[in-house]
């Protein structure tokens, strides 16, 4: 089959052999889309390896049609439309993945939807919902707001009914971002909008940032405030007031999800469809899709997400390659 392999900081698409005989719980996806993140990015800058044992190709989420079904696979058939949440493996033209990992296709979804949201909306459900543990009168603070995690976030707050504040870096993303529902937006280079803030605070801060943000973070949260470390665009160092910490009773929590388990994340799945499944269905709450891209043309996608030009996710078409 066709995938992407890594070399000198770029794509190539190159022939591999297909994985072998399925263990009993997976299934095998011959892939039509894959969502492209920012994780992608830092692994191939070789900045994010893969979890032991996970393939070396990039690619965390994907879109397609069941080709074989393990032994003990009961949930799923060959032929069903399907998305999956991946550790590694998307951007091919098959995968293989446990079936916890994996959701049919959302009914009235296009595969190029199906393919932007596991990851996205797994992500924000997970630290925001589950770790943070949100309350609904709680104010939450979205970095990178206009990205696939900030997008999702922005959406699933607004089905609850809780307040949202989504940090960009321009006024167009600021208008996009109220648009989709954020009840305050500032624009990361004005000293004036973040002054809206004021004494109110934050309660939940979504940091995909780190480096020097944290303590910048640490002055806008409120007493028993979560900061929830998600990545490291701005570095693996930086300050933290541990004084502020103390006093305020505030927590700092590292997460991924990329290396959990098939258990854990196939409970995040079906937590988060229990949750927010009738808004899905309803198309209250969507992915929000910047372009669809033929894979061919990846490293030039990477570029454009990795010059932060993005106005939600961009979506690799594996037929186009």
């Amino acid at each position: 089959m066709k995938a992407a392999r890594i070399k000198d900081g770029r794509i190539e698409w190159t022939e591999v052999e297909q994985s072998k005989a399925l263990d009993s719980h997976q299934v095998r996806i011959a892939i039509s889309h894959a969502g492209m993140n920012r994780a992608d990015l830092m692994q191939v800058a070789g900045a994010y390896p893969p979890p032991p044992g996970a393939s070396d190709i990039p690619g965390l989420e994907c879109s397609g049609t069941i080709l074989e079904v393990g032994a003990d696979v009961d949930a799923f058939n060959v032929g069903d439309k399907v998305c999956a949440l991946l550790a590694a493996g998307g951007y091919a033209e098959q995968v293989v993945v446990d079936q916890q990992q994996v959701l049919p296709l959302p009914k009235g979804w296009s595969p190029e939807q199906g393919a932007g949201w596991l990851e996205t909306f797994a992500t924000a459900f997970l630290n925001v919902f589950q770790l943070a543990r949100v309350k609904s009168h709680e104010r939450v603070l979205i970095h990178a707001a206009a990205g696939g995690v900030g997008t999702s976030l922005i959406q699933l707050c607004k089905e609850k009914g809780i307040a949202s504040v989504a940090v960009v870096g321009t006024d167009e993303k600021q208008q996009f971002c109220r648009k989709l529902g954020s009840h305050m937006t500032i624009n990361r280079h004005h000293e004036r909008d973040w002054q809206q803030l004021g004494s109110e605070g934050v309660d939940v801060i979504l940091n995909p940032i780190g480096g020097d943000s944290i303590a910048r973070d640490q002055g806008f949260l409120n007493t028993e405030g979560r900061i929830i470390l998600i990545g490291l665009m701005g570095g693996r160092e930086g300050q933290v007031d541990f004084g502020r910490m103390l006093i305020k009773r505030q927590r700092i929590i590292g997460s991924t999800l990329r290396a959990l388990s098939a258990e854990r994340k196939g409970s995040i799945l079906r937590e988060l469809w229990d949750e927010f499944g009738a808004a899905f269905s309803a198309k209250r709450i969507t992915p929000i899709l910047d372009r669809v891209v033929a894979a061919k043309d990846v490293n030039e996608a990477m570029d454009y997400v990795r010059e932060n030009r993005t106005f939600g996710k961009v979506i690799l078409d594996m037929q186009e390659n």
